[in-house]
């Protein structure tokens, strides 16, 4: 079914499409029996996918990544496709319009995007309002990603993180740090040891003063150097957070094909372009601290080999995006069925 609309969408401008895509699911979700349909179509229930990490249970490993429901605005509706879970975000203290569009490339010899949103976003209040007020999360856990407005400097910024730690603190069953975003200007100087570990230790302050705290994952940017990712694993181990989310978009443009008119776009890429670097970064870290910690695998994911590259390199979960938009809703489903399959 896919297959047959998605010539329409990519005549589209890829931030309108994907609102087109969100505003149909959710009417279409509306209509009697619709959420069977979907169910029937995209859901794969199996209790050998079901997996525990972080203290948390998982119907299944495959999750939605932040960036493609912001604002906790179809949480029911992509719960209905097959997901384990769905991370919102990023959100901000302050609700922020983002840079200017257009903002987001289609890079479609490469099967890839560019963006530079900007953490877009309705803020944290918003967000949790909605997630306050859900009425079906299908057995979804949600993840909340947070991160700090365009106008707070740097160091001021753990500020916002704290804002948006607590304002969704009862609403979200898990926290990631977004500080590798490469679309904020200046917020990828957060990844540094000390500035990184004052934000992480905060939190973890927060956190434990909590009756029941919620895991913290940091999320990086696959641009570190094996130094860096040495830093990383240092800082993980140090403020005792639950994990690492590998990775977010990269501002490489090696190995492109597509227009160089759209490659030279400024902002993050995303999809196949990024998956063999994803991988190697989530390798890296499971052989370095000999699997201390869990690792949530994302970037250019467009296949079931794909995502169990990613598990056997160390990742405990994985998360799509990108190719969920070239592959469709039903590559959740066969991703699945390649686990179960490489599960025997």
């Amino acid at each position: 079914m896919y297959k047959l609309v998605k010539p329409l969408f990519f005549q589209m401008n890829p931030e309108n499409a994907h609102h087109n895509v969100t505003a149909g699911l959710k009417f279409f979700t509306k209509l009697w029996g619709a959420k069977s349909i979907l169910k029937s179509l995209y859901t794969l229930e199996d209790p050998r996918l079901e997996t525990k990490v972080f203290g948390l249970t998982f119907k299944n490993p495959v999750g939605l990544a932040a960036g493609f429901d912001k604002n906790a605005d179809y949480i029911e509706e992509m719960a209905k496709l097959g997901f384990g879970f769905i991370e919102i975000g990023t959100v901000t203290p302050k609700p922020q319009p983002g840079n200017d569009k257009p903002r987001m490339f289609r890079l479609i010899q490469d099967e890839a995007l560019i963006n530079r949103m900007g953490f877009n976003n309705q803020g944290a209040d918003v967000a949790a309002g909605r997630l306050k007020h859900l009425k079906d999360k299908n057995g979804v856990i949600i993840g909340g990603n947070i991160g700090k407005n365009k106008v707070t400097p740097n160091e001021d910024a753990v500020l916002d993180y704290i804002y948006c730690f607590k304002a969704l603190f009862d609403y979200v069953d898990y926290f990631v740090v977004n500080v590798s975003s490469p679309n904020t200007p200046g917020l990828r100087d957060l990844q540094e040891k000390e500035p990184l570990k004052h934000i992480l230790n905060t939190l973890q302050q927060l956190n434990l003063e909590k009756e029941a705290p919620k895991p913290i994952l940091l999320k990086i940017a696959p641009d570190l150097t094996d130094s860096q990712l040495d830093d990383i694993v240092e800082i993980v181990m140090d403020t005792k957070i639950a994990g690492v989310i590998a990775t977010n978009t990269t501002i490489s443009r090696e190995g492109l094909y597509s227009d160089p008119n759209l490659v030279k776009e400024t902002g993050g890429v995303s999809g196949k372009p990024l998956t063999k670097r994803s991988t190697e970064v989530i390798k890296y870290l499971a052989d370095k601290s000999n699997r201390a910690f869990p690792i949530i695998g994302v970037g250019g994911i467009h296949s079931a080999e794909d995502a169990l590259e990613k598990l056997r390199a160390g990742a405990s979960l994985v998360q799509v995006y990108t190719g969920f938009i070239y592959e469709g809703p039903a590559l959740v489903a066969n991703i699945l069925k390649g686990i179960l399959k490489d599960k025997g």
